[in-house]
Parts: C-alpha cells; sequence; structure tokens
C-alpha cells in the first residue's frame, strides 16, 4: 500500500513537471484578465441598482459582514469623482495659467468654491440631480459623488496651476525652438514638469474623498432622509449610535483599502512619475514598485502599448503637429467676439443678482444673528490660522524629511495616507469624551479635528516639493558641506517653496471647509457646539434656514478669498519670479 501511494506520488509528480511552466510575464496578463471580469460584474450589479428605482429609506446595516460592499460602493464613488478632479484640473488649471483675461477671474473664482463647505453644495447638488434624475437611484448617487469631487478637485487645481506658472524659460524657449504645438507641448513638457505635484496632491484628494464620505453618503435634507449604502453612512450611523466596535470595524476596513490602493495604485504611480524629475544626475535611491515591475515585464500590455497606445499617441502628435500656433496674432472672427460679450454680460448679470439676493438677504436678518455670525468669524478665523502655525511646525520638517529619504519614504507614506484618509469624525467622540473629562470641551476638540483633517495638505506637498529638488543640487550641497540652516535657507525652503504655498492655500481652504464638522457635532442624541462660523452653517443646515445658511456661506468665502489675495497671490507671485527652478 505505500509502494503503491508513492508511486501516486511519483506518477503525478512526473506528469506535473511535463507540463509547461507559468513564466512570470504571463501573471500580469491572468491578474489584469481576471480584475477586468470582477470590473465587468462590479458594473453589471452597479448598473443593476443605480439605474433602478429610488429607495427613501435605507437600512444601514452595523454588521461587519456588510463591510466589504460597503467599502466597494465608496470607493467606486471616490474613483468617479478623482477622474472627474482630474479632467476638471487639467482643463482649468491650463487655462487659468495662459490666458492672463481668464486668470483674473478664475483664480478667485478657486479661492470661492474651495472655502465653500460640502455642507452648503449640499442642498442645490443633490436637488439638481435629484430634478434631473426623476424616481432614479442614479439621482442620488450622482448627487454623492459630485459632493466627493467638491472636496476633491481644488487642491489639485492650485497645484496643476502653481506648475504650469513655474516651468523655467529654459524649456519654454527649447519648445519655441522645436516649434512644439499646444498638445506637444502640453504632452512633452507641461503635464511631465507637473506631475509629481499632482501625484501627490491626487494622492491628497483621495484622502480628502474618504474624510468628506460620512458627510456625502447620509444626510437630511428638509423632512427627506437621504442615505446610500457605503463606508461613510456605515461610520456615521456608528458615530452616531455611539458603538465602539462598529467604528473599530469601519476604520479597520478603511485602512485596510487604503493599504492596498497604496500597493497597487500610489506606489506605482510614484515610481512612474519620478522619470519626470527635473535633474541632470540620476537619483541613487529612486523609489520602486513591485507592482511596477511586474507590469512592465507583462507581454500582453507589451503587445497593447505597442499596437495601440503608441500608435494612437503618434497619430495624435502628428495630427496636432500640423496645426502650428501664428506668431502674428489673429483677427477674432465678429461672431467670437459677441459670443464671449455675451457670456460676459451673463455673467455679470448673474454676479449682480446674486448680490442684489444676497443684500435682500441681510436686510431680512435678525441683528442678533448677524452680530453671532460676525463673532463666529471671528472664532473661526483665529482656530483656522492656530490649525496653520500648528501643523506647519511639524509637517515641514517630516515632510522634508520623507521626501529627502526613499526608505522612510516607503514606510511613512502609507502612513500618512491612512492617517489623512481616516475621518476624524469617526474618531472624534472617544477624542471628545477625553477632552470632556480633561476639561478641554469642544474649544479645544475642534483645533484638534481642524488639525487632523487639514494638516495632510501641507505635509504632501511638502515631501512633493522635497522630491522635485533634483538631485545635483543636493549633490552640490554635499559638496560645499552646507549643512543645518544654510542648508534650508539656500536649498530646501527655496526647492519647496512653491509646493509650501500650495499646500499653505489648500490647507487654508480646507480648515475654513472643516469648520462644520469640527464646531457641531451630533454624539449619542446629543449636540456639542462651540462658537464659530462653521457651526452657525451646520446649525443652519439641519434647521434648514436656507438664508442663514446662505449669509454665512457668503462671509466664509470673502474672508478666504481676501485673505488669499492679500497674502497668498503674492506668494505665489513671489514663488513664479523668485524661487522658480531655471537651469
Amino acid at each position: 500500500m505505500k509502494k503503491l501511494t508513492s508511486m501516486r506520488g511519483f506518477s503525478a509528480y512526473r506528469i506535473w513537471a511535463q507540463l509547461p511552466g507559468l513564466e512570470i510575464s504571463y501573471l500580469p496578463d491572468l491578474v489584469m484578465f481576471g480584475a477586468g471580469i470582477a470590473l465587468f460584474y462590479g458594473v453589471l450589479v452597479v448598473g443593476r441598482s443605480w439605474l433602478g428605482p429610488f429607495t427613501p429609506q435605507v437600512e444601514i446595516s452595523r454588521s461587519p459582514l456588510a463591510l466589504v460592499p460597503y467599502a466597494g460602493y465608496s470607493l467606486l464613488r471616490i474613483t468617479i469623482a478623482y477622474l472627474l478632479s482630474l479632467a476638471f484640473t487639467l482643463v482649468y488649471g491650463y487655462v487659468a495659467a495662459y490666458n492672463p483675461r481668464a486668470e483674473r477671474f478664475m483664480i478667485p473664482l478657486l479661492d470661492v468654491l474651495q472655502s465653500i463647505p460640502v455642507l452648503s453644495f449640499l442642498p442645490t447638488v443633490m436637488l439638481a440631480m435629484v430634478a434631473l434624475f426623476p424616481g432614479r437611484q442614479l439621482g442620488v448617487e450622482a448627487g454623492a459623488i459630485l459632493l466627493i469631487f467638491t472636496g476633491q478637485v481644488w487642491n489639485m487645481a492650485f497645484s496643476f496651476y502653481a506648475s504650469l506658472k513655474s516651468i523655467p524659460n529654459e524649456m519654454r524657449e527649447a519648445a519655441k525652438v522645436y516649434r512644439f504645438s499646444w498638445w506637444q507641448r502640453f504632452i512633452e513638457m507641461e503635464l511631465p514638469f507637473s506631475a509629481i505635484g499632482l501625484v501627490w496632491n491626487s494622492m491628497m484628494s483621495v484622502a480628502g474623498g474618504w474624510f468628506f464620505l460620512m458627510a456625502c453618503e447620509m444626510f437630511v435634507l428638509g423632512s427627506r432622509d437621504f442615505r446610500l449604502p457605503g463606508l461613510g453612512s456605515y461610520l456615521q450611523t456608528a458615530a452616531g449610535a455611539g458603538d465602539t466596535r462598529s467604528i473599530l470595524w469601519g476604520v479597520a476596513t478603511m485602512i485596510a483599502v487604503i493599504v492596498l490602493l497604496d500597493q497597487f495604485v500610489w506606489r506605482p504611480v510614484i515610481a512612474w512619475a519620478e522619470k519626470f524629475k527635473v535633474e541632470q544626475v540620476e537619483s541613487s535611491d529612486a523609489p520602486r514598485s513591485w507592482v511596477l515591475d511586474l507590469i512592465r515585464h507583462s507581454r500582453g500590455l507589451s503587445q497593447i502599448r505597442k499596437k495601440t497606445v503608441r500608435p494612437l499617441a503618434e497619430r495624435l502628435m502628428l495630427h496636432f503637429a500640423h496645426k502650428q500656433p501664428s506668431n502674428d496674432a489673429e483677427p477674432r472672427s465678429p461672431w467670437k467676439i459677441w459670443l464671449m460679450r455675451l457670456l460676459v454680460m451673463l455673467l455679470l448679470a448673474g454676479i449682480s443678482y446674486g448680490v442684489v439676493r444676497v443684500v435682500m438677504i441681510l436686510t431680512g436678518l435678525h441683528k442678533t444673528e448677524l452680530q453671532q455670525t460676525g463673532i463666529g468669524l471671528a472664532a473661526t478665523f483665529l482656530r483656522v490660522n492656530l490649525t496653520l502655525l500648528i501643523g506647519a511646525l511639524w509637517t515641514i520638517p517630516a515632510g522634508v524629511a520623507i521626501g529627502f529619504n526613499p526608505r522612510l519614504a516607503r514606510i511613512a507614506q502609507p502612513l500618512a495616507q491612512i492617517a489623512a484618509s481616516v475621518p476624524a469624525t469617526a474618531l472624534f467622540p472617544v477624542v471628545l469624551l477625553l477632552l470632556i473629562r480633561i476639561g478641554g470641551g469642544l474649544g479645544v476638540g475642534s483645533i484638534v479635528l481642524l488639525l487632523l483633517g487639514t494638516q495632510w495638505y501641507i505635509l504632501f506637498n511638502v515631501i512633493a516639493g522635497a522630491i522635485a529638488i533634483p538631485t545635483d543640487l543636493k549633490e552640490c550641497c554635499s559638496v560645499f558641506r552646507m549643512q543645518g540652516i544654510q542648508r534650508w535657507k539656500k536649498l530646501i525652503l527655496p526647492g519647496i517653496f512653491p509646493y509650501l504655498v500650495t499646500g499653505m492655500v489648500t490647507a487654508s481652504g480646507g480648515a475654513w471647509n472643516a469648520s462644520i464638522v469640527a464646531e457641531y457635532f451630533h454624539f449619542k442624541g446629543h449636540i456639542y457646539t462651540t462658537v464659530g462660523l462653521g457651526a452657525i452653517i451646520s446649525q443652519a443646515s439641519d434647521e434648514s434656514n436656507s438664508k442663514l445658511l446662505l449669509v454665512a456661506t457668503v462671509m466664509m468665502a470673502a474672508t478666504v478669498v481676501t485673505i488669499n489675495r492679500l497674502v497668498w497671490r503674492r506668494l505665489y507671485a513671489l514663488a513664479e519670479t523668485r524661487f522658480r527652478l531655471e537651469t
């Protein structure tokens, strides 16, 4: 019997040995094939749900088994919102950087939009989407995606715009000498130069999408209760019930998804973007990714690039290369002139109507409400600036250390993504209870929550700036033995300055935005609040007080725009002139 068993094992081994081996180059193809089938199945399931009738009351289960489909729904919403944000960023940033007339309106408008809280977008966006898709679940889903979009897009747009404005003059002159078309200039120069900043701000945008997920997947609008199955609604339901066990399950699931995204998406993208670094000496310790190495050794993907991607790219390049820009200004046709005038008149009419409506609402408010709004504005202003100061004190040295040390970056990068992505409102009940026992209350807790939500904008941009500093400049400083304060003064601060300004601008807008959840909090049937403009906006949203909501939102937007005009725009101009990288 033992002999028969051994013979069977020997025969099976011989048969297995004679089979053709599975080469490593086919593994990515099998993985892509499996992922394609899973994606196709997911599209069918989601399409059946989204195109179905609207479900007015969705019961959010707190069972851990429900976390897998909830995570899939939330990840899909964030992915669609990110793709919309990327498309908006490329178009908006490009037009604002190269059209001086449009820049005068587009950048202040971007300041206004990034300062408007998600809850202020909520009524308009959700009612418009529900009206656009009446009786369909797609309307509510589209509304949630657009709300996530409003929490993702602004820092990406600022980063791309700042990168385009800081392209070295030598690169622009080379593009003119070789008579690049706008498409060649965009593909060969502008997009590669802005790649590092865009990648790190994309990571921050996705993290911001996770942060505001609780406000976007579960909310009350008047008498209607909108709930969507997802991680955000799961965490909000658990936090509202004070269910610590479910909160921990939800946070653990979110961390697992973030770690997988880091390994399969962001780490390969960071390793790929390293080749766009402007330097004359190649870095000796460049970031690597096993997923990127696996994709590069894929035979199937190599054939797709060879047969499809490259021919298409060459045809596009040849097509746009024949459309060379003329040095002489071409006269505009009359219909274009009239169209521009009509658009300007419509824009001015819309602005005038908005100003009149705001004035009418202001005259209809009570004096006490206006006084409370002014006091709340001052309190939130102090909290935001204190938050920026505390955040900058640790994020600047930490970001430089991570950007200068790829080995440290491999460890710190996923940890920073996790910390930036976990909604602070999910962990805030524990922090709030601790502060209440100590005696700090929500006055101190709001600053903690603002830090948890906004310091990452500074950190991720500083990391991108430190990575973008050319290796030859670092080696030059080492040759001349520049250390300590001299190294920071001559190399680090000038190198990261444009990225630091972008991080501070977006962190400032994000702090004002996050004040709506930091100053007004629901916990176990109680409402904890402190003096601030964010608390006024949240309370007005709960009470459906549209007049007070509009006035508080306008005051917040006006304050952010004024600060950006007086402070951040001047620092942007300084970054474009004095701290631009020139060779």
